[in-house]
């Protein structure tokens, strides 16, 4: 698979995409499509980002030390940073934890937890979090990687929109019927079939 397409912004690979449900090279520009729309309709219901991403991230006055970070699962801390006034200054990593520990925990978010030694340093500003966050787009069921009835989210629902955008079913669950006029079909914006697939990876507010 070349570079470009291990660029799409996808939960499943284009060519896993196609190769079940049997399209060709034609369909390549509504294929990525729908596989694009998919993912960022998914990430936008479940109110989180999937694909693996570095992400920076500024802290003002943490409460009791800990750093929540926005994005989970985490996969890597790459740095912490202590700000004092404009300047930060990066943190060894025996002055914090990650909890839960990496890649132990899917669907709750992480916080960086920092050494009481800081309650002392009254002259610093805030803090910075480097981290890597998601999944990696790849073989099912290899550690990190998009598991497997989030890429069966992205599938049915790419899938639906395809039989939107042609107007004729393709074999999956959800897809238009009809014309419209008279005729079954869907007003819905994410089949049922889909949103029940997504219900453990919502995000949960704590």
């Amino acid at each position: 698979m070349s570079n470009e397409k291990d660029r799409l912004y996808s939960l499943i690979p284009l060519d896993d995409f196609k190769a079940l449900l049997g399209f060709d090279d034609r369909e390549d520009k509504t294929s990525r499509f729908c596989l694009v729309t998919a993912t960022f309709a998914i990430e936008q219901y479940c109110k989180r980002r999937f694909i693996l991403k570095k992400y920076h991230e500024q802290f003002e006055n943490p409460v009791d030390l800990q750093l929540t970070l926005k994005e989970y699962p985490v996969r890597e801390v790459l740095a912490v940073y202590a700000r004092e006034k404009n300047i930060g200054k990066p943190i060894e990593p025996d002055f914090y934890e990650l909890i839960p520990d990496e890649n132990t925990i899917d669907d709750f978010p992480y916080f960086v937890k920092l050494s009481r030694a800081f309650r002392r340093m009254r002259h610093l500003t805030g803090f910075k979090v480097v981290y890597k966050a998601g999944y990696e787009v790849g073989t099912a069921g290899d550690v990190g990687c998009v598991p497997a009835d989030l890429a069966s989210a992205c599938l049915e629902l790419a899938a639906w929109k395809m039989g939107r955008y042609k107007g004729r079913m393709i074999g999956t669950s959800g897809v238009v019927r009809g014309n419209g006029r008279g005729g079954e079909h869907f007003e819905l914006s994410m089949p049922e079939n889909v949103r029940s697939l997504l219900e453990p990876y919502k995000r949960r507010v704590i």
